[in-house]
């Protein structure tokens, strides 16, 4: 009985009908409106525009041809408006007609024809289940022989899965047919106001085209991660308070959790470039050490506390922003430099960037805190932060620059011949480098713009933390920012990844830290809690490669 309400294709057809008839009719008057008008207008826009990139015709002839073209648009246009009503009027009717017919006469009665055709396929299968079972063992109590049981259990396994693909064979054809069914009411939209749609319509087609493509393994894998994260943070807004008397969720928190995560949002944007070529970079922490050396000793007030190779640094003299722009100078040529050897390296020798930035990381240690005596060189100007991010209103302007970097790079990355390059090289560098990219200047490339943000990156951070430069300082701050980076999807396999999964990978890092140390976690703990969060991501990442492959 059930079986007999579901619609046959013929039925639907049917259905339907009466709306593509009243609608098609209503569609050629339109057409017929709009053929020497509309269409007009946009078929003579288009032959300008090539008229304009055209080098066959001399100028004058482009002139004439210009000329002559463009007393055609006027003609168009003005048949245009003097249908414009009549056309306006058609298409109310028309939409008026759907909205009072196609859900109420046919979508409707797809959508329940659907629902039965759901519960039909599932019964189908598990009666398809059931009777392959019966017969299993039927065949199995026939046997003796224990290969022969094997055989036939490993046929019955075959069995039960083409049973269960069947299934999901038939659910995507009742997927399609709803679908379809839906989609067929925009079609004729389009058709009427030719491709213009309001905000509302495009909205609901894009749910409807989301919920048609859904698949929960694919959406597990894409964002398990994060809903385990937003999990756990909602879990600390409400234990904080309890145990320690402090609301964590605050706008004055958030500020704070902003305005540390703006240095590393530079530094993960740097090495989100290599990661995209399948490197990494495992040098970060001890270039933002070197340059806030660099950056503390050129903004220090005074004679420096310590020395480089025994010479000590007095710069009191020279102009305060002056001093500053050196800084920032000093910090983006050292680390540029440093990256640039790395970059080298991996790129003429086809070097691992783990082991060429690994060496870079030994080196650079080795000669800051060598030269400097391992001595912290105090804090900077005091006047230097209120000059170069200063609060507004309790407002810390670092995060702007940090909203600066973001935007550049995202340029960068999707708006430039270099940033295309990138993914190219990136997803597969024997086919960029036999489309006629040069690989080398790519990697070096991307080492040179992880150079230039880390020289931001340590800047900043100096004058954020008002000097305090020294060779440890950074340590372990290469792991936050190849986590972030993971974490936001940027994938170690190369070719794939967005600039905003950077910063979100960048966000959830410093307020998982500052969340954790608010609760009072000891800090080696905490690296617990981040190696726990990198091993899920990454795990995460190869399993969206091994299934794509």
């Amino acid at each position: 009985m059930a079986n007999s309400t579901i619609l046959s294709a013929e039925r639907e057809a049917e259905l339907r009908k009466p709306i593509d008839d009243y609608v098609g009719k209503i569609q050629a008057q339109i057409d017929e409106l709009r053929a020497n008008g509309t269409d007009k207008v946009v078929n003579i826009t288009n032959d300008l525009d090539n008229l304009k990139r055209d080098r066959i015709y001399t100028a004058q002839e482009k002139a004439e041809r210009e000329s002559r073209m463009k007393a055609e648009l006027e003609a168009a246009k003005a048949v245009e408006a003097k249908n414009k009503d009549q056309v306006s009027k058609l298409i109310a009717d028309a939409e008026a007609y759907l909205k009072a017919h196609y859900k109420a006469d046919y979508y409707q009665h797809v959508v329940a024809s659907c629902k039965l055709e759901k519960v039909a396929a599932q019964q189908k299968y598990q009666a398809a289940v059931a009777n392959l079972e019966k017969e299993h063992q039927a065949s199995i109590a026939k046997l003796t022989d224990h290969q022969e049981i094997k055989d036939e259990k490993y046929v019955h396994k075959n069995r039960l899965f083409d049973a269960k693909m069947q299934r999901d064979k038939d659910l995507q054809a009742v997927k399609d047919r709803q679908h379809a069914a839906f989609d067929h009411e925009y079609h004729l939209i389009d058709m009427l106001r030719m491709s213009k749609f309001t905000f509302g319509e495009t909205m609901a087609q894009r749910w409807e085209n989301y919920k048609y493509t859904f698949n929960r393994r694919d959406f597990l894998l894409r964002n398990g991660l994060y809903i385990a994260i937003i999990v756990i943070f909602i879990a600390l807004c409400i234990i904080t308070p309890i145990v320690k008397n402090v609301p964590l969720l605050t706008v004055n928190n958030i500020l704070n959790i902003l305005q540390q995560a703006s240095p590393r949002m530079f530094l993960a944007l740097g090495v989100a470039g290599l990661i995209l070529l399948a490197g990494t970079d495992l040098s970060i922490g001890r270039m933002v050490g070197m340059g806030m050396t660099a950056a503390t000793i050129i903004m220090h007030k005074g004679i420096n506390t310590g020395s480089v190779f025994g010479v000590i640094f007095d710069f009191t003299g020279l102009p305060v922003v002056l001093r500053v722009f050196m800084a920032l100078i000093a910090c983006i040529v050292l680390c540029t430099i440093f990256t640039t050897i790395a970059g080298f390296f991996t790129a003429k020798f086809k070097m691992h960037p783990f082991i060429s930035t690994m060496a870079n990381m030994l080196v650079i240690f080795g000669l800051v805190t060598y030269s400097t005596k391992g001595v912290s060189f105090g804090g900077i100007e005091t006047d230097i932060p209120n000059m170069i991010i200063p609060k507004i209103g309790g407002f810390p302007t670092i995060i702007l620059w940090a909203i600066a970097a973001v935007v550049i790079v995202w340029f960068i990355w999707n708006k430039t011949t270099f940033g295309k390059n990138l993914f190219a090289v990136g997803g597969n560098p024997e086919a960029a480098s036999v489309s006629g990219i040069s690989v080398f200047r790519v990697t070096i490339g991307a080492f040179i713009l992880a150079g230039i943000l880390y020289g931001f990156g340590s800047w900043l951070e100096c004058i954020r933390m008002v000097g305090s430069g020294s060779a440890a300082y950074g340590q372990g701050w290469e792991m936050d920012a190849i986590a972030a980076c993971v974490v936001g999807g940027v994938s170690f396999t190369g070719g794939i990844g967005k600039i905003s999964g950077v910063v979100v990978g960048v966000f959830i890092f410093t307020a998982l830290t500052y969340s954790l140390t608010t609760l009072g976690i000891d800090t080696n703990l905490q690296f617990v809690f981040s190696g726990i969060i990198i091993l899920v991501a990454v795990m995460l990442d190869c399993l969206k490669y091994v299934q794509k492959k």
